[in-house]
């Protein structure tokens, strides 16, 4: 639009050039009849001069009017890329000041307990590292990996020692960053952030709490957090099957994100990282305290810990490190520990800390559960197993049924009482039961449903009492129970 304004511009000072040559011209030609005596003055032969030299001016320009355009208009085109190759080296700058990438110094070698993790990262950290070797076989990596776990089991960590391993660029935000007062600012730093990323990749995009912007839309509104949402959708799609950008989210809540979100094509990885288990505190805890003096059994240490993610167990080892400066000690005790436990305990720094009766009521709802699925199971195990089947049997929805009920029923018999503990499975259970008889119509009511299961597994697990109590001693033991050992 500026353009085609100069050359309007152009084209109406030539016109005005040559008028007024022309009128000058005229005038001087007026003069000359009239006032002779007057044409011998020196300022009348200059006047004559500058008119001549105005008038041929005007000739030249009207002739070379297209030339001079073209030269106009290159001049004025450079002038413009400058101005706009100074805009976007500005935007640069405004967008590497914003968003910025780490180079993560944190391997899987620093982190304890996290062996089945660790298998099924290794292969993105081999992608990133020779991506040439996977792609000339067509095979694509998935653009996103959900790492779903409770608080504090180090799932920020994870994410960091992956970009360590495979040494590429680590772009870190939290879900809370995008969501912006004003109405488009989160999806402009969606759009930031993954610009970034492929200008730097091999990289990884770690979006922790994703949650906090991965929310199930309602569809009653179009505020911020939805119009964010749609556009880091929109940035997940926009990667190509051979792009090196992997995108890595972590939540606790996975039940509440939005099911576009969790589709083959964007997170169709999920990762699973459950509260670590007494073999796995033992690793996490010789490797918080590698170099460091202490006298107490990290075996005794691991069992009592029962419940602390690896998160509260560095506390606990600060804390307890702390207590010792303040006794002007070298030598870690076991009564920096019981302090440091104390702080956690009373200082609800931490949520799960059992008893030695509430352990074993954990491990008889969990060894309950290992029977009846013949699967392996972890004493801080959350849920159970989905059905993996397109279209269930009615016996594939009863068996599921029995697994969500097996627990509770377990702790029942064995404790001649009943006991709250884990009411997520008897929701999933009553859930269940109506979905049997309202949308699937297998069955005429819920509740009688329910309860008809509750009573076989009774009769079930009384009588295999003796093999639930040995499972429950493997629990207590190890803290895991393993296929082969039901």
């Amino acid at each position: 639009m500026s353009q085609n304004l100069n050359k309007k511009n152009l084209d109406k000072n030539v016109k005005l050039m040559a008028i007024s040559a022309i009128v000058l011209f005229v005038l001087f030609i007026y003069t000359l009849f009239k006032s002779k005596d007057f044409i011998q003055s020196p300022s009348y032969n200059f006047g004559i001069g500058f008119l001549l030299i105005l008038f041929v001016i005007a000739i030249v320009i009207k002739v070379k009017e297209k030339k001079l355009k073209t030269l106009f208009n290159k001049n004025n085109e450079s002038s413009f890329e400058k101005e706009l190759n100074t805009q976007t080296k500005t935007n640069d700058q405004n967008l590497e000041t914003n968003i910025k990438a780490a180079h993560s110094d944190i391997t899987f070698k620093d982190i304890a307990g996290i062996n089945e993790v660790k298998n099924e990262l290794e292969e993105i950290v081999n992608f990133l590292n020779e991506p040439k070797k996977f792609l000339k076989y067509g095979v694509k990596l998935p653009k996103g990996v959900l790492l779903v776990g409770p608080p504090g089991v180090g799932k920020t960590l994870i994410a960091r020692a992956v970009a360590g391993e495979a040494k590429v660029p680590f772009y870190y935000q939290s879900g809370a960053s995008f969501v912006q007062i004003y109405v488009g600012m989160g999806a402009k730093r969606v759009r930031e952030l993954f610009s970034q990323a492929k200008a730097n990749s091999p990289s990884i995009i770690f979006i922790d709490e994703i949650d906090a912007v991965g929310k199930a839309r309602n569809g009653r509104s179009n505020d911020e957090r939805e119009a964010t949402l749609n556009e880091l959708l929109v940035q997940m799609d926009g990667f190509d099957g051979n792009s090196t950008v992997i995108v890595i989210a972590a939540t606790n809540k996975i039940e509440v994100l939005d099911e576009a979100l969790l589709r083959a094509g964007r997170f169709d990885r999920r990762v699973f990282i459950n509260l670590p288990n007494l073999e796995d505190r033992k690793k996490i805890l010789s490797l918080y305290l590698k170099n460091k003096k202490f006298n107490f059994d990290i075996g005794k240490l691991s069992f009592d810990t029962s419940g602390f993610s690896s998160a509260s167990l560095a506390t606990l080892i600060n804390e307890a490190l702390l207590n010792m400066i303040k006794r002007k000690a070298s030598l870690l005790e076991d009564e920096d520990i019981e302090l440091a436990k104390h702080k956690l305990e009373f200082g609800k720094k931490e949520k799960i800390l059992l008893r030695p009766d509430e352990k074993e009521i954990l491990a008889i709802y969990q060894a309950s559960k290992a029977f009846i699925s013949k699967e392996k199971i972890s004493l801080f195990d959350e849920g159970i197993g989905k059905i993996h089947s397109t279209y269930p049997s009615y016996k594939d929805l009863l068996e599921q049924l029995r697994q969500y009920l097996s627990g509770s029923t377990g702790v029942e018999i064995m404790k001649k009482e009943k006991y709250a503990i884990n009411c997520d499975d008897l929701k999933q259970a009553d859930n269940l039961a109506l979905k049997i008889v309202e949308e699937y119509k297998m069955s005429n009511n819920a509740q009688v449903l329910v309860n008809n299961i509750a009573n076989e597994l009774r009769s079930e697990l009384s009588h295999n009492a003796n093999e639930i109590n040995r499972l429950k001693l493997i629990m207590l033991e190890k803290e895991v129970i393993l296929k082969n050992e039901i």
